[in-house]
């Protein structure tokens, strides 16, 4: 929280309904920063673990917490651990989330037609992610640095003559060791750099490319 206030950056959570209905504190310190809340489920369990049934009562129970602890309902979704059958349906049918990031298969957002309803797809990385700490690809904040960096480079490279989306993915129990967060500082000042850069929250960028790029 305190590296991305000092560089007045933007970031999205995604927020466990219920963890943040027990860490008042936290709730608060997000929505005063300013940053948005991507549903993460009703508890930490695996939606593709639950019926049906389940997975809808969970999405519902969700909707109606986030409000309370976040001031506002959200907008868009993320499942813990990859998603249900289901989820992408139950998430149409719920009828109020603008996208999911349940995909990990483009650099770009996405129209995808359910039950001939338009919904928008903001894909999400398990590459440029700290969740590699924990698996052991990355041992130092120069591995997080390094391969990151070369990420955006390559996709602002690219981005002169097609518009290209990173996400990075990180975790407070993971890049919140201070020798791990140093490679997070180096990374964010290494972008801030950049000219044409938009770093942004997962739902301004949503409402961007609806806006600039309606479903079809």
């Amino acid at each position: 929280m305190r590296a991305f206030a000092e560089r007045g950056l933007p970031m999205t959570i995604f927020g466990c309904a219920l963890a943040l209905e027990r860490n008042p504190p936290a709730a608060r310190a997000i929505a005063q920063a300013g940053h948005d809340i991507c549903c993460h489920g009703w508890r930490w369990e695996k939606h593709f673990e639950l019926t049906e049934d389940e997975e809808r009562e969970r999405i519902t129970r969700a909707v109606a917490s986030l409000p309370v602890t976040m001031g506002e309902r959200p907008l868009g979704s993320y499942s813990r651990s990859g998603p249900s059958v289901n989820t992408r349906r139950l998430l149409v049918e719920e009828d109020g989330f603008l996208y999911h990031s349940d995909a990990y298969d483009d650099e770009l957002p996405y129209w995808t037609r359910v039950d001939d309803k338009p919904h928008l797809v903001v894909p999400y990385t398990l590459s440029t992610n700290d969740a590699k700490f924990g698996r052991g690809v990355f041992a130092t904040g120069d591995d997080f640095f390094h391969y990151c960096r070369d990420a955006f480079d390559v996709l602002y490279h690219e981005g002169r003559t097609q518009p290209k989306m990173l996400s990075i993915g990180l975790h407070m129990r993971l890049i919140g060791h201070p020798a791990r967060t140093a490679g997070l500082l180096r990374l964010l000042d290494h972008i801030r750099r950049f000219d044409g850069v938009w770093m942004t929250r997962r739902l301004d960028l949503a409402r961007h490319w609806a806006e600039r790029f309606p479903p079809p």
